[in-house]
């Protein structure tokens, strides 16, 4: 388990806020990341209509990264759709394929094509 001083990065985009996630995503930062993304997202609570997790630099990620997106998309409001950039190849999208979160959240190959969807 690694310990993230900064949990993730984040940029507002025109009509939605990207969460860049860190390489590792376990139980040693798994609380954190959803307190930054919940924080996050209550921050632009009325402006915010897309909400971005992008696992593009994630190379290891346990059941604490898809717990992450399923407790993120039930912390957001109505409103605002959640997306999810994994790539094709890597961990992330098989643990949320192997959890199911694949079936519940949109789950991207790329940035564009989630900011397109």
């Amino acid at each position: 388990m690694t310990p993230f001083p900064t949990p993730c990065r984040v940029r507002d985009l025109p009509g939605c806020t990207l969460l860049a996630l860190p390489a590792e995503i376990d139980l040693g930062n798994g609380a954190a990341l959803y307190a930054a993304a919940t924080a996050v997202a209550d921050a632009r609570t009325d402006e915010l209509r897309l909400l971005v997790l992008d696992f593009s630099a994630t190379e290891f990620m346990d059941s604490q990264g898809a717990r992450l997106v399923v407790d993120v998309r039930h912390h957001l409001p109505a409103h605002v759709q959640l997306r999810v950039v994994a790539p094709p190849d890597g961990v992330p999208n098989r643990v949320l394929e192997v959890t199911g979160v694949r079936r519940d959240v949109p789950v991207h190959t790329d940035l564009t094509e989630a900011l397109a969807a």
